[in-house]
């Protein structure tokens, strides 16, 4: 397959010097917010929007090169089906324009649509499916014209969650099983944390950092990296006792359930949404219950920042949303009680 390089990408009031290697068969995750650049790099590699900088295919630059020639199946958030025709011609519009020869066509249709799993769905149209079904189309209609490079623009954002864990896993799935170069952007941290690929935190246009994501989670480069992660609460620990699937871990005096499975645990992650924050106890958390002060409140734009002191050595940072911290009649000074469902806790070995 094909090796992806990047070199000082840049488009204007978007992307800022972009460098980056892909190896060649790998699934690369590209995360970050809304506006992020994100999808303005995939238009970028694909020929779609004019930038600076070079971007090579196994060395060879493409700068210059019309989309038609670059040999990229894109599949857009949007999925951008044609509502007029079949699956089976959604999928087979590019090999026509190709001018592939019929025969070729119908045995390639074939193939990736029994790939996919839609064989049986190649008469419906695009009205007649469902979300996971029209993703499975349009990824399908992008293979088709055997792309060097395969780039997904949030793949899953249209839906819904249940849907979406299915079709994660049915996606890297399939990028194994073609051993296809992949570019996957999302700005959905559950995307990643559970791939074993090199992932691109990408912020205001400028590629942050490049690593796995639970290196990324041990060592943020920055400030900017650890507050989209949510990585406020990081905390080294040393583990207790074992309970099951549970271990017990001591932070600085704090006891704290966590998940197990099996691995060295030195530091744990808790994101401050899922750090519940409330003026009387809740009786509902059997663990990881505690007392604490209120120190802090940070007013940001949609949200509310908390910091809840424990005890001596350990700060927790929680947040709300605006509304919800209305309501709470929280005040710094006062005692508060935290709380924190043990499955929502990150182990990093």
């Amino acid at each position: 397959m094909t090796s992806i390089q990047l070199q000082n990408v840049s488009n204007e009031y978007v992307l800022k010097n972009v460098n980056l290697t892909i190896v060649d068969k790998t699934l690369f995750m590209l995360i970050g917010p809304s506006g992020a650049g994100k999808t303005t790099l995939l238009k970028a590699i694909a020929g779609l929007v004019k930038y600076a900088g070079r971007i090579l295919f196994d060395g060879e630059p493409l700068d210059g090169v019309p989309p038609e020639g670059r040999g990229v199946g894109y599949v857009p958030q949007d999925f951008t089906l044609f509502p007029h025709m079949t699956v089976e011609e959604n999928v087979a519009y590019g090999l026509k324009v190709k001018n592939v020869p019929y025969v070729e066509v119908v045995r390639r249709i074939k193939e990736l649509l029994e790939i996919m799993g839609i064989y049986e769905l190649r008469k419906r149209y695009p009205r007649d499916l469902s979300g996971g079904e029209k993703q499975r189309v349009a990824i399908a209609r992008a293979l088709a014209i055997d792309p060097k490079v395969l780039l997904l623009d949030e793949p899953l954002s249209n839906l819904d969650p249940r849907t979406s864990k299915y079709v994660r896993e049915w996606l890297k799935y399939i990028i194994r099983k073609l051993s296809i170069t992949t570019i996957w952007v999302t700005h959905d941290v559950n995307d990643v944390e559970e791939s074993n690929c090199k992932v691109g935190v990408m912020l205001d246009g400028v590629l942050e950092q490049v690593g796995h994501y639970h290196e990324i989670l041990s060592s943020p480069s920055n400030d900017k990296v650890s507050k989209f992660l949510g990585l406020a609460n990081v905390f080294p620990c040393d583990v207790v006792s074992f309970r099951g699937p549970f271990a017990e871990v001591d932070v600085n005096g704090l006891r704290i359930m966590v998940p197990y499975d099996g691995g060295k645990v030195s530091k744990i992650v808790i994101h401050p949404h899922d750090v519940v924050v409330s003026k009387e106890k809740s009786w509902a958390f059997a663990v990881n219950s505690y007392e604490g002060v209120l120190e802090e409140v940070v007013n940001e734009r949609c949200s509310v920042n908390l910091k809840v002191r424990v005890n001596d050595e350990v700060v927790f940072n929680a947040e709300l949303p605006e509304d919800i911290y209305k309501l709470t009649n929280l005040k710094t000074g006062e005692k508060v009680y935290l709380m924190v469902k043990p499955r929502s806790i990150k182990v990093i070995s």
